[in-house]
């Protein structure tokens, strides 16, 4: 029996790489998914049949309550939601850890040995620190994806002293709960530090860099399982942690560059503050080209090539469909359509990509920055639905706030049509030069209703 639950271990480790690396193309992501799911399942009913509870009541209520939840969730949640529910889940993750961590804690205050004490206490304070400050930072970007919260970021130098002083002090608390003698009073000072970290961390971080924050969480709510995976002594917790841990950080990775942010930068400089007045002015005294549908329809119609780009725009307008009807009636007249899909185009990495696929656009169709970017100079016309920061040439400005940052090179194409409800700045809070270039049109309202009066024109063209 032992070598056969261990063999079953063995296997949903190996479908949890293979289901990982599924997940690294929309083609194969959904059955990726499945795959990891059907290794969280096997893991789990091994380790209930290894270690039977006391009374099945509460384990199959939980397994019942918690899949319809899921269940109502994904049938409900809409897209634009998506990067929400993410930082939920995190949330819930570093909860459940924080959760195990606290339950062996009073475990070990009852029948700790001197010999034994050093390496579990080390095991929980790590696994209730990293659990809890991912459930109170996953809720705090929670409720700035939502709207619930602002979405600037809330850092001045007093707030950013305040925070290390506490991670310093609740550092401390946990390293005497390490090496003194522990007390549950004190252990409940340390996790209620961990917790304001959380808050104060995630709250310091503005709307422009939520999806490197969102990867971030993801990846400590899988070091925080993996903590708890070690407190149990459970091996298949600990390497679906290290999975998910190690997979995040290397996403936050790339998502700062793509930003071309530091983490550090990131979660400590506030994105965009200054930049929203100074954008405002900038903008006066300057004119531009507008269209509306019938004339973006003929511009369109009579390309030869398109470059869409989509943004958030178009994800919370909810365009996708529209947008997909739109090209595939210029594909029918022999117009070549391709999308442009930018790291941080939506609010979460991958988010563009879903939602395009939602919508059934084909997956060879979406490319990525670096794919893309010399294709612009060859094409008729791009069609901006939405995005901002991600086409703004001010990237090239040395002086600029988001110099470095890599962009599409959307301003290179022939002609541009930007659908965007007005000129106002994006997250990062610049003025868009692109706005004011002579080939650039200006396609002015909220982009379904748009897309739609755009669909209309191009099947009235002859």
């Amino acid at each position: 029996m032992y070598f056969i639950e261990h063999l079953i271990y063995l296997l949903s480790a190996l479908l949890f790489v293979v289901g990982l690396k599924q997940l690294s193309s929309p083609a194969t992501a959904r059955r990726g998914n499945l795959m990891a799911s059907f290794a969280m399942l096997l893991a789990l009913v091994v380790t209930l049949v290894q270690y039977p509870p006391i009374t099945w009541t509460w384990i199959v209520s939980g397994i019942i309550l918690g899949s319809l939840i899921g269940a109502v969730a994904a049938r409900t949640v809409k897209m634009t939601a998506m990067p929400e529910m993410v930082g939920l889940f995190n949330g819930f993750g570093g909860g459940a850890s924080a959760l195990v961590a606290f339950a062996e804690f009073l475990h070990f205050l009852k029948d700790h040995t001197p010999q034994a004490s050093l390496a579990e206490a080390s095991t929980i304070q790590l696994g209730m620190l990293i659990g809890a400050v991912t459930f109170s930072g996953s809720l705090v970007a929670f409720g700035k994806l939502a709207g619930w919260i602002t979405g600037n970021p809330v850092t001045n130098r007093f707030i950013q002293t305040v925070t290390a002083l506490l991670f310093v002090a609740t550092l401390g608390v946990g390293v005497y709960l390490v090496l003194g003698e522990p007390t549950l009073p004190l252990f409940l000072v340390f996790t209620a530090g961990a917790l304001i970290l959380g808050v104060l961390l995630v709250n310091a971080i503005g709307g422009a860099d939520m999806p490197v924050a969102i990867s971030l969480l993801n990846s400590y709510s899988g070091l925080a399982a993996s903590a708890a995976g070690f407190i149990l002594g459970n091996n298949i917790l600990i390497i679906a942690g290290a999975l998910v841990g190690a997979s995040g950080m290397i996403l936050t990775n790339l998502m700062c560059k793509a930003m071309n942010r530091s983490l550090a930068n990131v979660m400590f400089g506030g994105f965009g503050v200054e930049g929203a007045t100074a954008a405002a002015v900038g903008a006066e005294g300057k004119t531009v080209r507008s269209v509306d549908a019938e004339g973006a329809a003929m511009i369109l119609g009579y390309a030869r090539s398109v470059i869409v780009v989509p943004g958030y725009g178009l994800a919370v307008a909810q365009a996708q469909h529209d947008l997909k009807k739109l090209c595939d009636l210029l594909e029918e007249r022999g117009v070549d359509v391709k999308f442009a899909i930018h790291p941080v185009a939506g609010r979460m990495p991958g988010h563009m990509n879903v939602l395009l696929a939602e919508a059934d656009v084909p997956y060879n169709k979406l490319y990525d920055l670096d794919e893309i970017n010399d294709m612009f100079p060859d094409t008729d016309v791009a069609l901006v639905v939405g995005a901002n920061d991600v086409v703004n040439p001010e990237a090239r400005n040395p002086k600029s706030i988001i110099a470095g940052m890599p962009i599409l090179d959307v301003d290179k194409a022939r002609q541009v049509i930007v659908m965007k409800r007005s000129l106002a700045p994006g997250f990062a809070g610049l003025d868009n030069p692109l706005f004011y270039l002579d080939k650039t049109f200006m396609f002015f309202g909220s982009a379904k209703p748009s897309m739609q009066d755009l669909v209309r024109a191009v099947r009235e063209l002859s």
